[in-house]
C-alpha cells in the first residue's frame, strides 16, 4: 500500500480538515473509506443519503479517489480515502486564526444564508471574484474563504467562487 500525507499549508484548509469528519455519519464513513475500497450502492445503503452527501464533501476537498471495480451488477465506482496520514505546517496571523475558527463552527443556518447571498452574486459559469464577494458581505478574505471551504455546494478556483460542478 502507498503511503501519501496530505500536507496543509493554508490556514483556510483546516476547515476542510475540520469538516472531513465533523458529524458522527463523516466520520464514520471516513474511517470506512480508509480501511477498504466502498462503492456508492454500498454508502446509500449503510449511511443513506448523508453518506452521499459526505462522500461527495470528501470529494470535493480531494481526500478520496476513486476507481471501477466489477461488482454483483457489473461494473461500480468504488472510492478510498487517497491520503494515509496528514500533516499541518502554516503560520497564520491572528485574525485570521479567528475567521478560520469562526467559518468552522458556523452554524449550518449561518453557512446556508452565506451560501445563498454567494450564489446570488454569480450571474454566470465563470463566478465572482473573491474580492467581490468579500466586499458584498462586509466579511474579511480569510473568513470567506473559510466558509467556502466548508460549502458542499462552492468552490474557489484562481480567485473566483464558483459552484461545484462534479457529482459522483
Amino acid at each position: 500500500m502507498v503511503s501519501r500525507i496530505k500536507v496543509v499549508n493554508d490556514v483556510g484548509e483546516l476547515v476542510s480538515i475540520f469538516h472531513a469528519a465533523d458529524s458522527d455519519v463523516k466520520r464514520r464513513l471516513l474511517l470506512d473509506l480508509s480501511t477498504s475500497w466502498i462503492t456508492m450502492p454500498v454508502i446509500e445503503q449503510k449511511y443513506g443519503l448523508e453518506g452521499k452527501r459526505s462522500l461527495l464533501y470528501l470529494d470535493k476537498i480531494k481526500l478520496i479517489e476513486s476507481q471501477w471495480m466489477t461488482g454483483d451488477k457489473g461494473p461500480e465506482k468504488a472510492y478510498h480515502t487517497y491520503y494515509t496520514s496528514v500533516q499541518i505546517n502554516l503560520l497564520g496571523t491572528m485574525s485570521e486564526l479567528a475567521d478560520i475558527i469562526y467559518a468552522t463552527t458556523l452554524s449550518e443556518e449561518k453557512l446556508l444564508s452565506y451560501e445563498e447571498k454567494i450564489i446570488g452574486m454569480i450571474t454566470d459559469n465563470e463566478g465572482v471574484f473573491l474580492g467581490d464577494v468579500a466586499e458584498a458581505l462586509d466579511v474579511s478574505q480569510a473568513l470567506l474563504r473559510g466558509i467556502v471551504k466548508r460549502s458542499n455546494v462552492l468552490q474557489i478556483k484562481g480567485y473566483k467562487i464558483t459552484h461545484v460542478n462534479d457529482v459522483i
